[in-house]
C-alpha cells in the first residue's frame, strides 16, 4: 500500500506587513532584507485568529480536494510550536471543528520541518494498513513568538497554514523515500524564550549543507539522479538557502517553488502552503517526480522523493 497525497489546502491572513512597514519599526530597509533574505511582505494573523482556526480554514480546503469529509478521517496530525496553548493540541481542537469523531490526533513539534515529521508519520499509518485517511497540517502563528524590536529577526517571519490528506494511492505513486534527522547539538542555535532567538550565520552554515545533501539522498535512494526531479519544493526560509538546493540538484529556476517573497518564513506551515498553492496554478503535473525538502530548529531536517497522482 502506497501513501500519496490525495487533497492539499492552504489558508494566509489577509494582514499583509511589508519591509516598509518594517522600516517604520525598526532599524532596516526594503533593501537589506530582500538582498539578504528573498522576503518582500509577510501575512500576520489578527489577535482574535489562533492556530487552530488558521489550521481548520487550511484542513477544510484539503479534504475538500481530496472529496472528503471529517467523518471520513483516521488520524489527525498537526505540525506547530505556536498552539493555542500548551493543551489541548491543536490537532484535538481541530477534529472538534471538523467533526471528525473519537480518532487519533496529536501535534508534532520539529519547528521548521514539522510538516515533513508529519508527512513521514502519516506515510507508516497509511503503509501498515493501520488508518486509511489522514490530515496532516503545518500551522504557526510566529507573530506571537516574534520580538518586533529585533531587526535580525523580526524581518523573518510569519503567519499562515497548510494541510494535505495522505491516503492510499497507486502503486509506483506517493512517497517513494524519505529521510528525516536531527542534530541536537544544533539546539542553542535556534530557539524559543519569550520569543525567538537565532544565530543567523550558523543556521545558515547548517542549512545550505543539510537542505541540498538531504534532497540529492531521497533522489538517490529509489535509483533516480537529481536530473530526474521534475519540481523541488524548499522550506521557503531563505532565498540564498533555497537557491543552493535548488543548484545542487541542478534544475532550472522555474522548477522551483518559491512563495518566500510573499510569505517570509512561516516554518512548519511553509511547505505545505507552497505544495498546496503550487498545485492549484498547476505547477506540479500528474506523474512529476517531487521533491520537499526542509529543515529547523532542534536542529531538525527532513525530504520526500513524491511521484505525484493518486
Amino acid at each position: 500500500m502506497n501513501a500519496g497525497i490525495l487533497g492539499t489546502g492552504h489558508y494566509v491572513p489577509e494582514k499583509v506587513l511589508t519591509n516598509r512597514d518594517l522600516e517604520k519599526m525598526v532599524d532596516t530597509d526594503d533593501e537589506w532584507i530582500k538582498g539578504r533574505t528573498g522576503i518582500e511582505e509577510r501575512r500576520i494573523a489578527e489577535d482574535d485568529m489562533d492556530t487552530s482556526h488558521m489550521a481548520f480554514l487550511a484542513a477544510e480546503m484539503a479534504l475538500d480536494k481530496a472529496g472528503l469529509t471529517g467523518e471520513d478521517l483516521d488520524m489527525i496530525l498537526v505540525a506547530t510550536v505556536t498552539p493555542d496553548k500548551p493543551f489541548p493540541s491543536v490537532a484535538t481542537m481541530l477534529q472538534e471543528r471538523l467533526g471528525a469523531r473519537n480518532i487519533a490526533a496529536m501535534d508534532l513539534s520539529a519547528a521548521c520541518s514539522g510538516f515533513m515529521y508529519g508527512l513521514i508519520t502519516a506515510k507508516q499509518f497509511i503503509e501498515t494498513n493501520a488508518y486509511k485517511n489522514i490530515l496532516v497540517v503545518g500551522v504557526e502563528k510566529l507573530s506571537k513568538i516574534t520580538d518586533w524590536a529585533d531587526r535580525n529577526t523580526c524581518v523573518l517571519f510569519g503567519d499562515g497554514a497548510g494541510a494535505a490528506v495522505v491516503g492510499p494511492v497507486s502503486e509506483g505513486k506517493g512517497i517513494l523515500s524519505f529521510e528525516l534527522g536531527a542534530d541536537g547539538t544544533g539546539g542553542k542555535h535556534l530557539y524559543q524564550n519569550e520569543h525567538i532567538v537565532m544565530n543567523g550565520r550558523e543556521v545558515f552554515k547548517f542549512a545550505v549543507r543539510q537542505m541540498p545533501e538531504s534532497s540529492v539522498n531521497v533522489v538517490e535512494k529509489i535509483g533516480f539522479k537529481k536530473e530526474d526531479v521534475d519540481y523541488l519544493i524548499p522550506h521557503q526560509a531563505n532565498i540564498r538557502i533555497m537557491e543552493a538546493a535548488r543548484q545542487r540538484l541542478g534544475i532550472s529556476e522555474e522548477k522551483m517553488s518559491k512563495s518566500v517573497q510573499k510569505y517570509g518564513n512561516t516554518s512548519a506551515a511553509s511547505i505545505p502552503i507552497a505544495l498546496s498553492e503550487d498545485v492549484a496554478d498547476g505547477k506540479i503535473k500528474e506523474d512529476d517526480l517531487i521533491v520537499l525538502v526542509g529543515f529547523g530548529g532542534g536542529l531538525t531536517w527532513g525530504a520526500v522523493a513524491i511521484r505525484w497522482g493518486k
